[in-house]
């Protein structure tokens, strides 16, 4: 081997409507390890590459959401089924970028595919255990019934880059929103693998989109996006602060999660993670059509 050789270093892309652009500001920064070596560059998301994200991801929402709750379970099960087969290199990306051993970086991994199974399971079920039929003391009948809100965008926690990460878009996706996905800015590594397994796991293209870049500059047009109908985020104080003020104006659904929860509770499986993803529609019908 040429020791005089250059390394070419590998430019992560953004993830809009199934496809990998470089970004309209043409702007990267590095990634870098755990020692602080740059491993690759990442481009650096924009204004403009975040309303072309929502614009995928409202576009593809009617239908994701009109499918069949079976057909949204059978593409998350096969979603599992890539990161089952790319284990050993999300284990890899997060013992580059994070400060887990061997043994917690797959732990971390193993539950992220126990979590994306059970979010397929959860879809062809969610409406019969989040629904019910309401007593009434009248002659009609009383439904609730949980809906998808549309388009959410979702900000990603710093600590536990991949569990914490799916834990955040899997219950909405199940529910039938689309999604606009701020990756982890420290580690997002980890969500730009998953990025890569979204198009061979049948992800309709705009269904799934991720911005890689910074905080600061992308989480008011997040906030104040018209066409993001709600935000779950994993954040700290100032940051959902800047995303509650932003939201307020247009009446936006805004859930912020501690950023330092604990990802492997079984809160995280339960009916309680679809809390921001659904809205909940009751109607009537008379019990006679005489």
């Amino acid at each position: 081997m040429n020791e005089d050789r250059l390394t070419v270093l590998k430019t992560h892309k953004l993830f809009i409507k199934g496809a990998f652009p470089r970004g309209e500001s043409g702007r990267t920064h590095p990634l870098r390890d755990k020692h602080n070596g740059v491993l690759a560059q990442l481009c650096t998301a924009s204004r403009k590459d975040l309303r072309e994200a929502v614009e995928a991801a409202k576009g593809a929402q009617p239908a994701w959401a009109a499918s069949t709750p079976y057909l949204r379970g059978q593409i998350l099960y096969r979603l599992a089924e890539m990161i089952e087969g790319r284990a050993e290199e999300f284990t890899a990306a997060l013992r580059e970028t994070t400060d887990a051993g061997a043994k917690s970086a797959r732990a971390e991994v193993d539950a992220t595919i126990d979590r994306t199974i059970c979010f397929a399971g959860w879809a062809d079920k969610m409406v019969s255990i989040l629904g019910n039929q309401n007593p009434v003391a009248a002659p009609y009948w009383n439904f609730t019934s949980p809906e998808p809100i549309g388009v959410l965008g979702i900000v990603a926690p710093d600590d536990s880059p991949l569990l914490g990460f799916v834990s955040l878009w899997l219950p909405a996706l199940c529910a039938g929103n689309t999604v606009v996905v701020l990756a982890s800015e420290r580690c997002p590594l980890p969500a730009l693998l998953m990025a890569e397994s979204m198009p061979t796991s049948d992800v309709p293209a705009g269904v799934f989109n991720l911005l890689t870049g910074f905080r600061e500059e992308l989480l008011k047009p997040l906030g104040s996006h018209r066409d993001i109908d709600g935000v779950i985020a994993a954040v700290d104080n100032d940051h959902a602060t800047v995303l509650r003020d932003q939201g307020a104006d247009n009446l936006k659904r805004v859930r912020i999660l501690n950023a330092k929860r604990d990802w492997t509770s079984e809160t995280c499986d339960g009916p309680g993670a679809f809390h921001g993803s659904v809205e909940y529609k009751t109607t009537w019908h008379p019990l006679s059509a005489e």
